[in-house]
């Protein structure tokens, strides 16, 4: 991060060194190793970790899976991984990737200043774990290979990469009349790229580094219609660091200082990274969704969300919050008079 260079320990209200040196071992997801975007970010902040006698040990993996199995099994600290699979360690907080809960960057905006709320913070902690930090990754667009599937009732019968760990999504594809095909962060591109499936859901990021142009090809195209805004957090054993660090707690609170005064300046160059990302895909591989289907799409998420809730995968209390901040940047929408979510 650029700005993070004019840091210093015990300077505009930041918090001043640790005493003693704090060894942190952080299992870190990237798709590309330590080729990836999301490595050198990470590798970036690790250095700056160290001007408050912070010293990271970043084991990156390609595959997601065996990141979060890692963690789980205490060789990590800590580990960065997507929210969706974050989901096992704290609902709430893994809750925010929810189907069509949060329509735009803006919106997500306002839900990262949220969640650094005093009476927010407690909710992201599941012992042992807890969700310290979350990153806008980009909002999930999806993907076909044949154009002619411009309306949700021509995916019936189409075949879809869904999470094989998240079995809502599999739920969700089948009422659509579409059929599900079992697949992981690590494979679904693959897939889509070679016709194993016709239909996937990504962003913008996945669109070079995935090499998702050999799968559009010529006759295929990206609904220009966020899906969901998909995240990825940071997620530690409190145990483990409250072993080597007591006063945890405090220190977390220390950061969250940090946070209010600087995250509109780490989600400036986030977002702007992210809207540069959108801008380098092709224009003939945007497709505008029909104005009239907008209302009818926006509609069907918000019930999926509401069953997804009922069944225990979304958090209720998080859908609440993200109901609220819908209508607070558009207080006329019609579920805003409602008690259903």
């Amino acid at each position: 991060m650029t700005f993070g260079q004019a840091l210093k320990p015990g300077e505009n209200g930041l918090p001043p060194p640790l005493e003693k040196p704090l060894y942190i071992s952080v299992c870190l997801f990237d798709i590309l190793g330590k080729n990836g975007d999301i490595y050198s970010r990470a590798k970036d902040l690790t250095l700056l970790a160290r001007r408050w006698n912070v010293f990271v040990d970043i084991q990156v993996f390609t595959d997601e899976r065996i990141t979060a199995e890692n963690f789980k099994a205490g060789q990590c600290d800590a580990a960065g991984i997507s929210t969706l699979r974050a989901r096992q360690f704290n609902q709430f907080i893994g809750s925010i990737d929810a189907v069509g809960a949060v329509p735009s960057y803006a919106h997500m905006r306002t839900v990262l200043h949220t969640l650094l709320e005093p009476k927010v913070i407690p909710l992201s902690i599941t012992e042992p774990y807890q969700i310290v930090g979350v990153m806008p990754i980009g909002a999930l667009y999806v993907m076909v290979r044949d154009r002619s599937i411009n309306s949700i009732e021509k995916a019936a019968g189409k075949k879809i990469a869904v999470l094989d760990w998240d079995k809502s999504q599999a739920k969700m594809v089948q009422k659509l009349g579409a059929q599900p095909v079992a697949s992981d962060i690590t494979n679904f591109a693959g897939k889509f790229n070679n016709g194993q499936v016709d239909i996937i859901a990504a962003p913008a990021i996945a669109f070079k580094a995935m090499e998702l142009y050999r799968g559009l090809g010529d006759t295929g195209a990206i609904y220009n219609f966020p899906l969901a805004q998909i995240t990825g957090s940071l997620v530690i054993n409190r145990e483990k660091i409250r072993a080597k660090l007591p006063d945890l707690d405090q220190k977390i609170m220390s950061l969250r200082e940090v946070g209010v005064q600087f995250l509109d300046k780490v989600l400036d160059q986030m977002f702007a990274f992210i809207d540069k990302e959108e801008a380098a895909i092709p224009a003939k591989y945007w497709m505008k969704i029909p104005e009239q289907d907008y209302a009818k799409y926006n509609q069907m998420m918000r019930e999926a969300r509401i069953l997804m809730t009922k069944d225990g995968v979304y958090d209720p209390r998080m859908m609440k919050l993200l109901k609220k901040v819908r209508c607070k940047h558009e207080p006329s929408l019609a579920e805003c008079s409602t008690n259903d979510e």
